[in-house]
């Protein structure tokens, strides 16, 4: 065997550079060196090659239509396309500059979710986010302060929620100095219960979070119940602890599909609740939405007044900048679907979901947690110990394309692997039945790989599998 001695300075400085497949044709001034990775080059290039270099690499990431790990809307109509296009060099915070965005638009559309969340205010406070955990946090804030100034608690606030809900919660916590008090899930449900909410409150609990289709699962927390509980608390204690719902999968889904079902403004704690707009809103990310009950659940220390873009503003946001393009994009979407549009899209989407867990019960492999009945989000593990987990299952897929998350629920339950699949409206039943077949095959394969061993594996034979 020859070696050779390595130059690790020359090596190293490689390293720093990436000669592409087009550069011969297109990058002749650099193809000595090649394009830098971590620094900035020296020169520019033509904006055809640096087009195809960036369009090139981002072919690795997977296919958004694919992805049924995210809630994430991925497809509007072109003439919304058009829309966000025309307003994406616009910044929403410019009220002075683009006075028709915030006070018409924007102020239309917090408006319109307060009455679609069932509340009776003559205006409503609220506002445009970058998402719902934004949104979340500045909820929270809010009710933060109001117990502050109630005088109620003495030590340090906490805030009570399951360990179902989403990260962004126990960020608040963190961020703001507020202890997060975690209640276990309960192993049937899925969700937290009312009896649990009531030995973690006290006198210093600024808020419960109750999740509308939490992430893990779908499952909804027993909202009425813990409406209630809190009630009583309030009558008997004088403790005024408000409930703020995380409807960022739920929020555009149930008012239409199931405009009965008390979650929302109707009852009495429930003081806040965001919204995604990037998810069952239909719009592209990033686009959340928070609307309080009423006015004095945004204490007004809280809301800021500038006068440097023209004007006086008020503004209430963690974020400052950010396009107008989403908030327009919302806007089309109220104005072009309408309660009956958004209803069928949401019946739909519920239909597919349905069919496509029927499908998979049919396959006898697993047990179904979630089949898709309130939310369209399916869960299930697997009936009986096999040679092969989810996430080697969930990694199988991903050679076809397919992105199902496969994971441990939380504490008290963290024992139990699932996966889930997310159906948004460009998932057709002709999807679901490609799906049902690769899930098939995929498992047919890992039991044989178990069996045989790699190199004797034959693959299956299989049919496609219709839904009906």
């Amino acid at each position: 065997m020859i070696s050779k001695k390595v130059n690790l300075e020359k090596l190293e400085e490689s390293k720093k550079y990436s000669v592409g497949a087009y550069s011969a044709r297109y990058l002749q001034k650099v193809i000595e060196k090649g394009i830098p990775k971590y620094e900035f080059p020296k020169k520019g290039m033509s904006p055809r090659a640096a087009y195809q270099l960036v369009h090139d690499e981002l072919s690795l990431d997977g296919n958004p239509f694919l992805n049924l790990a995210s809630f994430v809307n991925t497809w509007m109509e072109p003439e919304a396309d058009k829309l966000v296009m025309e307003n994406i060099n616009k910044n929403i915070i410019d009220i002075f500059e683009y006075p028709q965005t915030d006070k018409v638009i924007h102020k239309n559309i917090v408006n319109m979710l307060g009455r679609l969340f069932n509340g009776h205010s003559t205006e409503f406070m609220g506002t445009a986010t970058a998402g719902s955990s934004e949104a979340i946090m500045l909820g929270l804030l809010a009710h933060k302060w109001s117990w502050k100034n109630s005088g109620r608690g003495t030590g340090k606030p906490n805030i009570v929620f399951g360990e179902d809900a989403h990260v962004c919660w126990d960020k608040f916590a963190k961020y703001f100095d507020v202890n997060a008090v975690k209640i276990p899930i309960d192993k049937e449900t899925r969700t937290i219960t009312a009896d649990a909410v009531s030995e973690h409150i006290d006198e210093n609990t600024i808020c419960v979070g109750c999740v509308l289709g939490t992430t893990f699962t779908g499952e909804i927390d027993p909202i009425k119940d813990i409406n209630n509980l809190l009630l009583e608390y309030k009558t008997e204690k004088d403790w005024d602890i408000p409930i703020h719902i995380d409807a960022a999968s739920g929020g555009f889904i149930l008012p239409f599909t199931e405009p009965d079902f008390e979650w929302d403004f109707r009852l009495d704690r429930v003081r806040s609740i965001n919204v995604s707009g990037h998810k069952y809103g239909l719009t592209y990310p990033g686009l959340g939405w928070l609307i309080f009950r009423d006015e004095k659940d945004l204490p007004k220390d809280l809301i800021f007044t500038v006068d440097y873009l023209g004007e006086q503003e008020e503004t209430y946001t963690l974020n400052f900048s950010g396009s107008s393009a989403m908030v327009v994009a919302q806007y089309y979407n109220i104005l072009r679907f309408g309660r009956a549009g958004y209803t069928g899209i949401m019946k739909n989407i519920l239909k597919v979901s349905r069919d496509l867990a029927e499908e998979l019960d049919k396959l006898g492999r697993f047990e179904m947690l979630n089949i898709g009945e309130r939310l369209p989000i399916i869960a299930f593990r697997q009936k009986k110990e096999t040679e092969y987990s989810l996430l080697q299952l969930s990694h199988k897929l991903r050679e076809k394309g397919w992105i199902v998350p496969a994971y441990s629920l939380p504490k008290n339950a963290e024992n139990i692997e699932i996966m889930r699949i997310v159906i948004r409206e460009n998932f057709t039943l002709d999807m679901a039945a490609i799906i049902i077949d690769d899930i098939e095959k995929a498992c047919q394969f890992l039991e044989n790989e178990a069996k045989l061993g790699a190199k004797e594996y034959r693959p299956p034979k299989t049919g496609l599998t219709k839904i009906c």
